[in-house]
C-alpha cells in the first residue's frame, strides 16, 4: 500500500508539474519525487491525450471534423497551459537567433517571443490541425491518445540520455535533471504501448518510426550547439516527435 500511494505520488506529480489539471491534496512537493516521475510522462500524455479524444468525440457529434479537431486541439492547449508550445517557441528562438551555447541559452531564457519563435509555434498547430484533419475520423481519438503518449517518451528519451545543461536553480526543469534509470524508461514504454493499443499496428510502426527520427535529429542539435538539453529542449521535443508521429500515421508508404 505504501509503494503505491508512493507511485500515485510520482504520477500526480507529473500531472501538476505538466499541466493544470487539480491534483488530490495529499500529494506533497519534492525535487526527488519530480525526478521520479518522469517514468509518468507517457502516462500524463495519455490523460492529456484523453481530454483531446473525448473532446473530439463530443465535438464531432456537432460539427463537422475540421471543428471537432480545432475543439479537441484546443482542449489539450487548455490542459496544459501550453506548456510544451512555450518551450517550442524558447527553444527555435534560441538555436535560430543564438551563434553560441551561452547566446543560445539566453535567447531561451528571455520572456519575449521571437520571430522563429512565432513562425514555429504557427507552423506547429496548423501542422497538427491538418494531419489530424486529413486522418479518418475514426482514427482521430486513437491518434490523439498515442501522439501525446508517444512524444513524451521521445522528451523522455533525453532524460535517460543527455546531461541538463542550466545551472540556474530557478530554471524550469531543473527538478528533473537528473537521469532516469532504464526500469524507468521500461515503465513509461508500458504506458505507450497501451497507447497505441488502439491503432493499427502498420500506422503504429510507422508513427513510432518517425517521432524516432525527429527525436534524434533535435537530440543531435541539442548535443551540437548546447552539449545538453534545457526544459525548453524538451518541449521542443514533444511538440516535433507528436507532429512526426501523425505524418507516420498519414502517410502512404509504398508496398
Amino acid at each position: 500500500m505504501l509503494m503505491l500511494r508512493r507511485e500515485l505520488e510520482y504520477f500526480f506529480g507529473a500531472v501538476r508539474f505538466f499541466t493544470r489539471l487539480p491534483v488530490p491534496g495529499w500529494v506533497g512537493h519534492s525535487a526527488e519525487a519530480l525526478n521520479r516521475s518522469a517514468r509518468y510522462f507517457p502516462a500524463v500524455g495519455l490523460l492529456v491525450g484523453s481530454i483531446g479524444a473525448l473532446a473530439f468525440l463530443g465535438a464531432a457529434q456537432l460539427w463537422p471534423q475540421s471543428v471537432a479537431v480545432l475543439l479537441a486541439m484546443a482542449a489539450t492547449i487548455y490542459a496544459t497551459g501550453a506548456f510544451h508550445e512555450d518551450g517550442l517557441a524558447d527553444a527555435v528562438d534560441g538555436l535560430g537567433g543564438g551563434w553560441d551555447k551561452a547566446r543560445i541559452l539566453e535567447i531561451m531564457k528571455d520572456s519575449r517571443v521571437g520571430s522563429f519563435g512565432v513562425v514555429a509555434t504557427v507552423l506547429a498547430l496548423l501542422g497538427k490541425f491538418t494531419l489530424l484533419n486529413s486522418l479518418d475520423g475514426a482514427l482521430v481519438p486513437f491518434a490523439l491518445l498515442a501522439g501525446h503518449a508517444v512524444s513524451r517518451f521521445c522528451s523522455t528519451a533525453l532524460l535517460a540520455t543527455m546531461d541538463y545543461v542550466r545551472d540556474d536553480l530557478l530554471a524550469k526543469a531543473k527538478p528533473l535533471a537528473t537521469r532516469i534509470s532504464g526500469g524507468e524508461m521500461l515503465v513509461a514504454l508500458v504506458f505507450v504501448v497501451v497507447a497505441l493499443a488502439g491503432l493499427p499496428t502498420e500506422k503504429a510502426l510507422a508513427g513510432c518510426g518517425l517521432a524516432a527520427l525527429a527525436t534524434l535529429w533535435l537530440a543531435a542539435r541539442f548535443k551540437r550547439w548546447l552539449a545538453g538539453y534545457t526544459g525548453d529542449c524538451l518541449g521542443a521535443t514533444q511538440q516535433f516527435s507528436e507532429i512526426a508521429f501523425y505524418l507516420g500515421l498519414l502517410a502512404a508508404w509504398p508496398h
